[in-house]
Parts: structure tokens; sequence; C-alpha cells
């Protein structure tokens, strides 16, 4: 049993991160007068060095946040979309693939987290690009302590990198060992100093240095070496070289973009805004529809085992809608998915046992359809990620042994009322070889879309994929509260579930929240290769208790106990108690922090 903690509580700023580095880092940045745009920017790079097993700077960042001036909460969208030369018939036809490897190029999007976090700086900060980067470019060119996973993680794809991707041996294997206290990344901090030098060249408003900054990334010699590298063919999962399809024409007509968030009202006075259905996010929303008004009930603390199964099978709807429906490639008839009458008329299909069929709905009467492919998969452990000796396609963390998707996060809010959620991630170290240039990789986000034409996540030129990422925010009567989330692929939006009845059912309060006994099912196809699901499945904290868990299994669902403390690596913070904020973070790991002051 791990100590009792609680939120930490301040009147000044609160943040909350994965890795206790970017927390600092964010309360360092709020201490010297930056706002929660500047310290969210500053732990997003940090985090990119010091849990490069987990995001870097090829990958991407969507972030949910509202301003001190305006509640409404938006999205900031970092994500890239696909190559134009990256079709279904490409790699179906020509290549004879049936799924987007999750390691090597073929997989790679606009790396779109650059772009990302200076526009959110640009427009919502204060401080310049070389503020916020200082202190990752100083743990990059100085060197930073290795977490325990990463060792493991690199000791893991060694010899795949010896082997086939020389330069990702070169940057994480010195002497060709595998590094186990500190380690540096000369190349990246050298790439970063040259970003700097063509920002100061821009003259001294903050703004101009900015763009150019970005304009070097998009339009300059980080594009022009992206496109070289992707010309030589590497190895994937596949078991075969492919080259990229990314090129400089790809990155030179993109860019990073705001749009409206999707907020709904769930209930009790409270609303939730995410990511619209070009991620996940809408799931969250959906699954508390259909809990809404149900009797749930915790004790001590602890959800009961008709609590979890309502819970679970609640998520199973809504993830058979997300396979179905959600996409960036057709049409998403988002505003039936997320209402209330919908909500209504699938709650039905929630019984006493649990399903072991993927049940998609039929807003305005459409019939769904699902990829072929996952439907005919043998049912595999959809939370095992591929890890093999061609590389790993879904990032991987965990204390006891157990491999399943993970990332980072970023939750920061400031008393002016500033306040922003970011789930940065790709990039992995462990998924694509190092551009020795530029000293990072690429990531392999395509590998969620499918190669079967028609489907609202057919892999398509110009098109965002599927993301898991998926930041939230939380409004009681229309007043910004909450900014949460956590890792974790497809359970991204199981655990936030898990913390938000914790907090709003069962009364807890934030740190005790994402202390308190977690889950999640497996029983819909990953978004990971080889994208396997398991019918049924429900992996469990064992502190939900034996009589809970045989409950559960008496109802039908396949239980898997994950330990005491392992699912999970969730990031909060709040306001809304007088002038105080809140913070609270992830304590499985030992990793994540939260401050406030």
């Amino acid at each position: 049993m791990a100590p009792i903690t609680h939120e930490k509580r301040g009147a000044h700023g609160a943040a909350s991160s994965t890795h206790h580095l970017g927390t600092a880092t964010a309360m360092a940045v709020l201490a010297r007068g930056g706002n929660a745009f500047d310290a969210a920017v500053a732990a997003g790079f940090v985090l990119q060095v010091v849990e490069p097993h987990l995001c870097g700077p090829g990958g991407e960042v969507p972030a949910v946040f509202v301003t001190a001036a305006d509640p409404r909460p938006r999205v900031l969208c970092g994500q890239g979309v696909a190559p134009a030369r990256a079709t279904a018939a490409a790699l179906r036809d020509d290549l004879g693939l049936e799924i987007v490897p999750g390691t090597g190029l073929l997989a790679a999007t606009v790396p779109g987290a650059w772009d990302g976090w200076l526009t959110l700086l640009r427009d919502h900060g204060t401080m310049t690009l070389a503020d916020v980067l200082e202190p990752a470019l100083g743990y990059a060119a100085g060197g930073f302590p290795l977490v325990p996973r990463v060792p493991l993680t690199i000791g893991a794809v060694a010899d795949h990198f010896r082997e086939h991707w020389p330069s990702s041996a070169q940057t994480w294997l010195p002497g060709g060992a595998v590094p186990s206290s500190t380690h540096r990344l000369p190349a990246l901090a050298a790439t970063w100093q040259r970003l700097l030098a063509v920002a100061a060249a821009a003259g001294s408003d903050r703004v101009a240095q900015i763009d150019a900054a970005r304009d070097a990334w998009y339009r300059g010699f980080v594009a022009e070496e992206i496109d070289a590298f992707c010309r030589t063919p590497v190895r994937d999962e596949s078991g075969r070289d492919h080259a990229g399809l990314l090129t400089a024409d790809d990155m030179a007509v993109w860019s990073a973009t705001y749009e409206e968030a999707l907020t709904v009202d769930v209930g009790g006075g409270w609303s939730v805004a995410k990511v619209p259905a070009w991620s996940q996010g809408p799931v969250l929303i959906q699954t508390l529809q259909l809990l809404r008004d149900a009797d749930l009930l915790y004790t001590d603390g602890v959800a009961t085992a008709d609590t979890v199964h309502r819970a679970v099978e609640a998520a199973k709807l809504a993830f058979a809608d997300r396979e179905a429906w959600y996409g960036d490639s057709a049409p998403v008839p988002l505003d039936e998915l997320v209402s209330r009458d919908y909500a209504e008329r699938r709650r039905a299909l929630i019984g006493d046992t649990a399903s072991l069929q993927l049940r998609p709905g039929t807003p305005g009467d459409r019939d769904p359809r699902l990829a072929s492919y996952a439907t005919r998969l043998p049912a595999t452990d959809a939370g095992d990620a591929t890890s093999t000796a061609m590389g790993t396609g879904e990032p991987t963390v965990d204390r006891e042994g157990v491999t399943r998707g993970d990332t980072v996060h970023v939750d920061v809010v400031d008393a002016a009322g500033n306040m922003v959620s970011a789930t940065p991630s790709g990039g992995w170290l462990q998924s694509s070889p190092t551009i020795p240039k530029l000293g990072f990789c690429l990531g392999t986000r395509a590998q969620m879309f499918w190669l079967e034409d028609g489907l609202p996540s057919t892999l398509t030129p110009g098109r965002r994929p599927r993301t898991t990422l998926s930041p939230s925010l939380a409004l009681f009567d229309g007043e910004p509260r909450l900014a949460f989330g956590t890792p974790g692929g497809d359970q991204q939006d199981q655990w936030q579930l898990c913390f938000w009845l914790a907090h709003t059912v069962g009364g807890l309060d934030l740190q005790a929240a994402i202390d308190a006994p977690t889950w999640h099912s497996l029983s819909f196809p990953s978004s990971f290769a080889p994208r396997g699901w398991e019918p049924g499945g429900l992996v469990a904290e064992s502190r939900l208790g034996t009589a809970n868990l045989d409950e559960l299994r008496r109802r039908g669902h396949v239980v898997t106990t994950a330990g005491a403390w392992s699912l999970g690596r969730m990031s909060a913070v709040g306001r809304g108690d007088g002038r105080l904020l809140r913070a609270a973070a992830d304590t499985r790991s030992g990793v994540g922090s939260a401050v406030a002051f």
C-alpha cells in the first residue's frame, strides 16, 4: 500500500506532469513571471529530453486550453498529417501491407510538436523561445538522469539498433553499451542551438523570432534533413526495408491550427472539453453520457464491482463507436454521438454481464462500418505492445514488467486563470531511426490509419491519424475548473474515466482520485500495430479487492490483475477553491510530480 498523499495547494500557480523535471521546469517558469502557456511549453521541451522513450522533438502535441480572458475551451492541433504520397493503395497494393507498420519510416506524419508548441507560445505566452527552450537545451547538452525505463527500452531494441538502425545505435548506445545513469544528446542540442540562432537573427521582436524558428523547421534545414533521410529504406516491423514517404514539400505546407474544443454537458453541473473526433477524446464524453444518472457507488474510496462493470460496458460502447465513426478522412456525426438522446438509446445495451462483442451504434440510422482487419484478427492482448527485434511500435512503461501504451502529459494553471492540458507524444527513440544530423527521430502516428478504403480513419494524404492522445479540461457551471490527462494509448480515456468518477462520484480530492484503484478494458481493437483485441478483457489493479474482482469474473469479464499500483500516470491541476490552485500527479511510476505554490 502506497502512503496516503494529498493534492498540493497554492495561490500563485500549479503544475503537474509525468516527470518531476518537467514539473520543476514549469514551476520555475511561473516563479520567473511566465504564465501557464510559457510554463507548459518549457515543460514540454524538457519532457522531449528526459522521457525520450515516450515523446520526442519529431512527435506531436494536442492541447486543450482556456485563457484568463476567455473561458471557452479551445484546442491546439499540433498533430501532423499524412504525406502526399501516403495513400492506402500505395501501402496495400504496391507494398503488399495489411496494416501500416508501427516502426520505421512509412508511419511518419508531419512532425507537429515544434510548430504546436511555438504557436501556443507565440499567441498566448509571454516569453521568448530562448527563455522556454533553455532548460531542455541544458539537459540535452549537459546530460540528464535516466529514469529506469529508458535503459530497459534501449536494451530491448539494442540489437536492432546495431544491425539495422546504426544512427540510433550511435545516439543511444555510447561506446556500444546501454547507458545506465545519465545521457547526453549533443546532436539534438546542436539542432536547437541552430534554431535559436535563426530566431536571434530575426531581430529583437519576440513574435518574429518565434516565426523565424518555425520557418527554419518546416521550410528550412530541418525539413531538408528529414526529406533526405526518408529517401533511404530502413527496416520496419514488417521485416522488410522501406523508405519513407514524408518530404520537404509535406513539411512546407503544414502548420499547427486552433479549433473549438468539443465541450459537452455531462451532468451534475459539469461540462467536459475534449479534442474532437480526429482523436479518441470524445469517447470520454460518450462514456459519461452513458453513465449519466447511473447509481454509481464508492466504498472507502474504491469503486464497487457494479460501478466498474457499468463503467467498462459503457466504455466498450463508446470505443466501438470510435472504431466505426471517428477519424479525419470522412465526416463524423459527432453531435449525435455525444448527445443525451443517443446515449439513452445505447444505454439499453448495458446488461448485467460482460459483452464480448464490438457493438457500434447507428447515429442518424446510418449503418456502421468496421475495418475488416480488426474484426477478423484473432483475440490478443491489446495492451501488449509490439516489442520485437524490429523495434517497438507503441511506447511502453511499467515498473512490474507489463507492456502497455504510454506517452507524457503536462497540466498547468496560473493565478490569472490561464489553464492548459497537453499530451505530447511520438518520436519515440525505439520506434524510428535517429536522423543523425538532427539528433531525433520521426513519429509513427500513421500506424493508426487503416489501409481499407472508405473508413473515417483510412490512410489519406493531408489527413490526421485518429490519435489516442486525449488531454482534457472540465468546467463547473461554465467556469474552468480542471485540467487533466494521462499517457496510455487506448487506455488514456479509460484511466481518465477512473479519475473522473473517483473525484466527482467518490468525492476524493485530486490526488486521492489519481491514487484510487484503476482499471481498463481490452475489448476493442488497439490503435497500435498489430492492432489486436481481447473480447471481454479487463485489466484491473488488485486494490479493487478480491470480492470485487471475483464478482466481475462472475459477470463474465476476463479479468487480469495487474498488481496493486500499475495502471495510469494521471496528472491534474485545478482551481475554484477561492484563490487556491490545486495539483496532483501519478504516484505509480515514481517519476511524475505535482507542485503548487
